[in-house]
Formats: structure tokens, C-alpha cells, sequence
């Protein structure tokens, strides 16, 4: 079986491992970055479910040296100076009276001996250690400063090994007024001789400011192991984050994005970055990557606001832009099948696609709700099949794919879900209806034996 839940710290390793995969800027591979993206997530799940939170301290930039080459001077100056402290432990907001029960603990569902009643809140959760950092800036001080915003990362869990298999994140905000978004607009300009008698068509790149913070999806990535899983887990993985928008719109936009990447080489540049914007910003895309973690400020000092023509460019730069690698291409396909579209924006660091959507156009959005639990069910009487989570006063969430059925107001799963899910009947679930539940074909009876039945 298979559940989604909140990234813990002790899934940085693995994350780490998952982000040396893949070029995220969202997702760096250095594990304090991973782990004080973990810690703000945790800050994040307590808000959505009510929890009073201690905001997490944002860090001072890295400081860069760029000399000719834009090489930093040492592997001390990557560092921010020692800010902040670790979060305070979370606590449930007084007056919160919704659910009750158990809830998913570390690796197993903790159940006290007398589950609390459902206007009782539940004691908050017991702070997570950072681990050490071997003596540069805490782990809760990196990484956080481009987000100032609300961020949830999401783990896939294989519930008989306990692992983690994958990952996915939602960031409330992109940007807003005075943090602008970056991307270029691509648009035509057409030119034509008349003494000639021909003309041509140019694309042009302008860089275009987006302060409406529109709510953003990314970091998405599967171990390779299970790509082709019959599951379908990077779609879960994906889906999950409709389901849990759609259960707390008021802390997200009107406006979803999901800025793909571009392709990479396999040492880890992009050409467009290498052909342009290297021409202005004195880094390697390394290091630029790295200190976007901190601030795309420079990106926009730096880049300049005039049209590029990108007829300039060498055909293998102008390849890549508006295009993903093929590890990326699955996700553009869904997110394209579900109502996202391309309208001529890409990134100004790599050339990707930006894609978007309006959240109230999205269907498995609007068919999300909540629905309180009732008794369990044979699996024969399922009817529909779909996410179904629970978010815990304390901010601990579980979702699975499942199969359910609706009735009088109230969803109804099986014994081996409502275990998963650590529920208990009364307590409030969300639920995303995806596909009909069909009939799994039974065997044929076997044929009555040939053998005589006389002695």
C-alpha cells in the first residue's frame, strides 16, 4: 500500500538522493535546504489546519564573489551567517474542535488509550529536531527567503518498507506585490523588404514582471523503480495537490502555474542559461540555481528589460526554450490533460514552459469536498474511486487513492483504508472522486472433475 503524507527530516536523506536526480530549483540537492524546507512545510500543514505556528526565520543571502568566471571564493562564502532558532513546538489553536483519534506518528499510527472527543482538540505534536549542520548557518536559515510564502511538500510512502518514494510540493504564493515573478513573453515580430520581396519572423524575449502571486506546483519527482508502477503513483503524487488546494482554497491564488524545466545536460548546464543569461548575470547556472533559494532579485537587476531577439542565439540554445527533457515530459501531459495551458511564457534561468490554469477551471478541483466518515464498507461495495485524506488539528496529513462509496452525506471505505488513513467514524475526510469503481473480472468455475465417482 501506498500513502501521501507531509515530508518529515527524516526523509532528507532520501530527498536528497531523489533531488540529485533532477534539476529543481525547488528542489536543490543539499540537505539543508531539503531540511528547512521540511520545517517550514511542517509550520505550514499546522496553519492549514488551524494550529498556532511560530513563523520560520528567514536567512541572510549567500554572499558571491563573481570573478571572471563568477566562481565563488570558497565553499565559506556559499554560507549565510548563523540567523534565527529552531521552531517553537506547535500547538493547537484554542477553540479548534474538529476530529479526534488516532494519528500517523513517525512510522506507525500512534492510538492513545482514550481517543479524545471531537470537541477536545488533540495535544500538539512533539518539534522535530535539525540536524546538525556541522557548524555553518542552522538548517532552519537556508533556503526560505525566495518562498515568503506558504510551501507543502508531500512524500509518497510504500507503508511495508516505510519509504520514501517520491515527492511533490505546492508554494501558496509566487511571488506578489514588490516580489515580482520572472518570466520572458515570447511574441513574433514580422520584418518584410518590399524590394526584396521577403521578409522574415523573429522571436523576441521581453522579461516580464508577474506580481499577482499566483499559487505554484512543482518538485514532483518518482524513484525510477516505480515510474511505471501499475498504481500510478507520480499521477497521485501530482493529484494530491489539486485535492489539497481545493480543501483550503482561501490560502491559495486564483491562479495555478507550474514552471517546468528545460532540458539539462547531464553535467548539469543549460544552454540558454550558457548563450544568455550567463551574458548578464557572471554566474554558472550552478550557482545562480543555488542563490535563487535566497532571492531572484538579481535576476531582475540584472537582466535587461529590452527585447532579445532570440535569432541570435545558436540553433542547440534556441532549442531547448518553451521545451522539457523527456524525465519531465509525462508531467507537462497531465497537467495539459487536467486544463493546464501554454500561453508563450517560459523561465528567463532555463527556457522551460510555463504552464497555467485557473484553479475554478479545474474539475477534479471543484469535485473535491469533505465528508465525514461512516462505518466501513466491503470492498465489493465501493463505487467510486479517488483521493481521500485527513488533516489532523496538529497538522499531520494522510491521503491515499482508495476506494469508497457516498451515502446520506457520508463517505464510506474499507477496514484496510481506515486503517492506512489512522480514522476513526465521525471524523471530517476529504474526498476527490476520480473514476468509477469497475468490476474485477472473476475467474471462470473450473470444470466438475472427469474422474468417476463410483467405488
Amino acid at each position: 500500500m501506498f500513502l501521501i503524507r507531509r515530508a518529515r527530516l527524516d526523509d532528507t536523506a532520501t530527498l536528497v538522493k531523489l533531488a540529485k536526480m533532477v534539476h529543481f530549483i525547488n528542489l536543490p540537492p543539499d540537505r539543508e535546504i531539503i531540511s528547512n524546507k521540511i520545517l517550514q512545510s511542517r509550520s505550514c500543514f499546522a496553519k492549514a489546519a488551524g494550529a498556532v505556528v511560530t513563523p520560520v526565520p528567514e536567512p541572510a543571502p549567500p554572499k558571491v564573489k563573481p570573478g571572471p568566471t563568477g566562481v565563488r571564493a570558497s565553499e565559506a562564502d556559499r554560507l549565510a551567517p548563523d540567523v534565527g532558532a529552531p521552531p517553537e513546538q506547535l500547538k493547537p489553536a484554542a477553540g479548534h474542535a474538529e476530529g479526534k483519534g488516532p494519528a500517523r506518528g513517525s512510522r506507525s499510527i500512534r492510538r492513545s488509550p482514550a481517543p479524545p472527543s471531537k470537541d477536545r482538540p488533540r495535544p500538539g505534536p512533539r518539534a522535530e529536531p535539525a540536524p546538525a549542520s556541522g557548524g555553518s548557518a542552522p538548517v532552519e536559515a537556508k533556503g526560505l527567503s525566495a518562498a515568503k510564502s506558504d510551501i507543502f511538500m508531500f512524500v509518497l510512502e510504500d507503508t511495508e518498507s516505510s519509504a520514501c518514494l517520491g515527492t511533490s510540493q505546492i508554494l501558496a504564493h509566487m511571488g506578489g506585490p514588490g516580489n515580482p515573478n520572472l518570466s520572458f513573453k515570447l511574441s513574433k515580430k514580422e520584418f518584410f523588404s518590399r524590394s526584396l520581396q521577403f521578409g522574415a519572423t523573429h522571436i523576441v524575449a521581453t522579461l516580464y514582471l508577474d506580481e499577482s502571486g499566483p499559487s505554484e506546483l512543482g518538485g514532483l519527482i518518482l524513484q525510477p523503480s516505480y515510474r511505471n508502477h501499475k498504481a500510478k503513483l507520480g499521477r497521485l503524487l501530482s493529484l494530491v495537490r489539486f485535492h489539497f488546494i481545493a480543501l483550503h482554497r482561501g490560502m491559495f491564488s486564483d491562479r495555478l502555474i507550474a514552471e517546468l524545466m528545460a532540458p539539462i545536460s547531464p553535467d548539469g548546464q543549460n544552454l540558454l542559461w550558457e548563450y544568455l543569461g550567463r551574458r548578464f548575470i557572471n554566474l554558472t547556472y550552478a550557482e545562480a540555481d543555488r542563490f535563487c533559494q535566497y532571492s531572484r532579485e538579481f535576476m531582475l537587476a540584472l537582466l535587461p528589460r529590452e527585447e532579445i531577439y532570440l535569432t541570435l542565439l545558436p540553433p542547440e540554445a534556441r532549442s531547448v526554450i518553451g521545451e522539457v527533457g523527456p524525465e519531465t515530459l509525462p508531467a507537462r501531459r497531465m497537467l495539459e490533460k487536467i486544463g493546464f495551458r501554454y500561453k508563450d511564457f517560459v523561465d528567463p534561468f532555463d527556457g522551460g514552459p510555463h504552464l497555467e490554469a485557473l484553479t475554478g477551471e479545474i474539475k477534479l478541483m471543484r469535485d473535491t469536498r469533505t465528508l465525514e466518515l461512516g462505518d466501513p464498507i466491503a470492498p465489493a461495495s465501493a463505487t467510486r474511486r479517488g483521493i481521500v485524506s485527513r488533516l489532523d488539528p496538529d497538522g499531520e496529513f494522510r491521503a491515499v487513492h482508495a476506494d469508497f462509496h457516498v451515502s446520506e452525506g457520508k463517505v464510506l471505505l474499507t477496514r484496510e483504508t481506515i486503517s492506512l488513513l489512522g480514522v476513526e467514524r465521525g471524523m471530517t475526510l476529504g474526498v476527490t472522486p476520480m473514476e468509477s469503481v469497475r468490476d474485477i473480472p472473476r475467474k471462470p468455475p473450473s470444470a466438475p472433475s472427469r474422474r468417476s465417482s463410483s467405488r
